[in-house]
């Protein structure tokens, strides 16, 4: 709804952890990314409290614009820059569309790979 059908001036806004939260949730929905950060241990901590995978997240805003930087483990065997290319995919189309932001840009930063069974 635009601000008539209040009938006053209405303001949203968005916090910085909650963009990030945004992008990391995207960003494992990619198939070949099976963790946030440098270890599976990153992840599985962040499914009980979100904060550690938010640490692999960074927001910065400049002009109504937000720039992402999020860093990832990809499973062993995927092709490391079609991954990469899917997860700056999701993640701008998923702030899109859930926020109304204009994303500049997201940079995928790999941090390791993961292997099956270790």
């Amino acid at each position: 709804m635009n601000e008539k059908d209040y009938g006053c001036e209405a303001e949203v806004k968005i916090a910085n952890e909650v963009v990030s939260k945004i992008a990391a949730i995207a960003a494992l929905e990619v198939e070949g990314v099976c963790a946030m950060g440098n270890n599976i241990t990153t992840e599985i901590m962040g499914k009980v409290g979100m904060r550690n995978i938010l640490k692999n997240v960074k927001t910065e805003f400049a002009n109504d614009e937000v720039t992402i930087t999020i860093l990832v483990t990809v499973e062993y065997g995927y092709n490391i820059p079609a991954t990469s290319q899917k997860v700056q995919s999701k993640v701008k189309q998923a702030i899109e569309n859930m926020t109304g932001l204009n994303v500049r840009t997201v940079n995928v930063r790999i941090a390791g790979i993961c292997v099956a069974g270790e």
